[in-house]
């Protein structure tokens, strides 16, 4: 009855911290066009991307301050469950790790948006940015069993380290990858943003606390995909995956038992990663060399246009999420399986052309379909 009681508590908070995120991205983001837009910090056509005009980006920066002044807040006038009876279960040196974290994560992005960095400095970056959450205490101490009951632990020092540190990279290059198409990345993030707040609230987990900061960056999402959408008129940037890639890692990881519902709930961005290093590898080719070989780029050659490309992957998340919540244990590792197999199957079959043609895909995506009378 008593966290019953405490997640009856938090919708109030969930609902005036998600709206208050909402409102700040909402207005945020068209300053922030108007600033990257004076420094001309845009991303111009090529032929492994899809806008046909100059897009600014470093919209991420609006999603980072609204996520960051509306957990602050409400962290700062719930001190002591005063303001709303939700004890604060995170340590201090954790709240640190999330909230300055991302900061950090965020200036880290808008730093290779302004300069356009090489791939090896960005990464070097996020392990720096992961060693820095380690060091505040951010650690996986443990995973569910994919294959039984119970749960697999993992003593404190390197091994729980390392694997920590592998998830933040990874969570970060996962939401960088896939942020190819208007609104993708944001859309993606969003959904699991949602589904980790919600089940923070089962009696499973009983977090009503870190539901509250899920909502909050769901908001702040939310409010940013207004302008990022297909067309989109700003694009996250780097400042923008990595600030979300590092939040939604985290926060799967103070959420106990969550980091395998991320995983699953996040499978769309995480397999096609996996499957785009073992194709580039396959190639002779670094693992982060950019090519047009993701999902969203199978997808369109498959004949869906910019929008339906959007959506079928936004399907899928829905579908993942609503499976994260429905199932446990070895019926999740299936279903992450038959992801795994069935995102293969597109990166590696032949599709009815090749990947670069970005002039017919850019007018695809961007200009009105004119129908034969």
């Amino acid at each position: 009855m008593t966290f019953i009681a405490r997640a009856t508590d938090a919708i109030g908070p969930i609902l005036v911290v998600f709206f208050v995120a909402f409102l700040i991205a909402l207005a945020l983001t068209p300053l922030v066009r108007r600033i990257v837009l004076r420094y001309e910090v845009v991303d111009k056509p090529e032929a492994r991307r899809v806008n046909t005009i100059p897009v600014p980006r470093g919209g991420g920066l609006a999603v980072c301050a609204a996520f960051l002044l509306a957990a602050s807040t409400f962290l700062y006038l719930n001190q002591g469950a005063r303001f709303v009876p939700i004890p604060l279960s995170l340590a201090p040196s954790e709240v640190a790790a999330l909230l300055l974290g991302g900061a950090i994560a965020a200036a880290l992005g808008a730093i290779d948006d302004l300069f356009d960095l090489r791939a090896r400095m960005q990464l070097l970056g996020q392990i720096g940015l992961a060693v820095f959450a380690v060091a505040l205490g951010i650690s996986i101490d443990f995973i569910a069993n994919p294959i039984g009951p119970g749960q697999i632990r993992f003593p404190p020092g390197p091994i729980a380290a390392g694997l920590t540190v592998f998830w933040i990279v990874g969570m970060i290059n996962s939401i960088n990858w896939i942020d190819g198409l208007d609104g993708l990345s944001t859309g993606v993030a969003l959904i699991a943003a949602v589904t980790l707040g919600i089940i923070s609230l089962t009696t499973q987990v009983g977090q009503p606390l870190i539901a509250v900061l899920c909502f909050a960056l769901a908001g702040a999402l939310l409010g940013f995909l207004r302008w990022n959408f297909n067309p989109a008129s700003i694009f996250t940037g780097t400042s923008g995956v990595q600030f979300v890639g590092y939040t939604l890692a985290v926060l799967a990881i103070l959420g106990t038992a969550k980091v395998a519902v991320a995983l699953l709930v996040l499978g769309v961005p995480i397999i096609d990663t996996f499957w785009i290093i073992v194709r580039r590898l396959s190639e002779g080719r670094s693992p982060f060399s950019p090519d047009r070989t993701h999902i969203h780029h199978r997808l369109l050659d498959l004949g869906l246009s910019h929008r339906q490309t959007v959506l079928v992957i936004y399907g899928i998340c829905m579908v993942l999420a609503v499976l994260s919540m429905l199932l446990s244990g070895v019926t999740q590792l299936y279903a992450f399986l038959g992801v795994f197999v069935a995102f293969g199957l597109i990166l590696f079959l032949p599709t009815r052309g090749d990947f670069d043609r970005p002039d017919e895909l850019e007018a695809e995506a961007y200009e009105p379909e004119v129908r034969a009378e």
